[in-house]
């Protein structure tokens, strides 16, 4: 088992630099298909992610290369490389869609819990409560009073850090496990106001939007966008992100 893991782990590796030598060459389609084999065979990364945003966004196929980016932004949330080149495929969006203004905290709180992915909230707090127990050790075998109060201080403060810490990451896991955003991928699709085709249209989205989805009822999806505004959109219209 262990070779074979090896075997489709070199195999992967061949087909990624394939694929990349097909994107610097300019065949994006020949590098699209290699990067999709690679997912196929159940292997996914930022970098295999990004590569394909870009593969796609060369042949001005604007949803798929949204979707890609955006995919690859939950794996690395703060890469500039990926943020900067999905704002790129974003203006060639047809919708402009405002953002809801935020208060002062709240702004605050997302720039905070942002730094950090969730799991690497959970590392850090797992460090901090290491090192306060070697302070903590440190504190009872020392013997001077003044190293003995620095031990015994900072072994405290690593406690409080690690404590803010976990919480920080059990509330971005359980923002991350609430969230469902997805991407449009029909040109035109339009928007009800209930779950049926006879409803009325509140409004129209295209190709590359970003919806966030609320609920399901049978064929349709309850979405909202970043706006506020909420209707029910055709299942087939839109891809979730969060599908690995």
């Amino acid at each position: 088992m262990f070779f074979m893991a090896l075997c489709a782990h070199a195999q992967n590796d061949a087909l990624f630099e394939q694929a990349n030598n097909a994107y610097n060459e300019g065949d994006y389609d020949n590098a699209i298909q290699n990067y999709l084999d690679i997912l196929e065979k159940g292997q996914h990364s930022a970098a295999l992610y990004y590569n394909l945003g870009n593969s796609y966004y060369k042949l001005n196929k604007i949803a798929p290369s949204i979707y890609y980016y955006e995919k690859a932004l939950l794996l690395t949330p703060n890469d500039t490389e990926i943020i900067n080149n999905l704002a790129y495929a974003q203006n060639m969006t047809l919708d402009a869609i405002d953002t809801m203004p935020e208060m002062g905290f709240s702004k605050f709180y997302r720039k905070l819990t942002a730094m950090l992915s969730f799991d690497q909230w959970a590392y850090t707090a797992v460090l901090f409560m290491m090192l306060f127990v070697v302070l903590y050790i440190a504190f009872y075998y020392f013997r001077y009073s003044v190293r003995k109060r620095i031990a015994f201080i900072s072994s405290l403060v690593s406690l409080l850090i690690s404590i803010m810490t976990a919480i920080l990451a059990f509330l971005q896991y359980d923002a991350f496990k609430n969230d469902s955003p997805a991407i449009v991928f029909s040109s035109e699709v339009e928007v009800k106001s209930e779950p049926n085709n006879r409803s009325q249209a509140v409004f129209t989205l295209h190709e590359g939007a970003k919806v966030n989805v609320l609920e399901n009822l049978n064929d349709y999806h309850k979405i909202s966008i970043a706006d506020g505004k909420t209707g029910w959109i055709p299942k087939e219209s839109i891809k979730l992100l969060k599908e690995f």
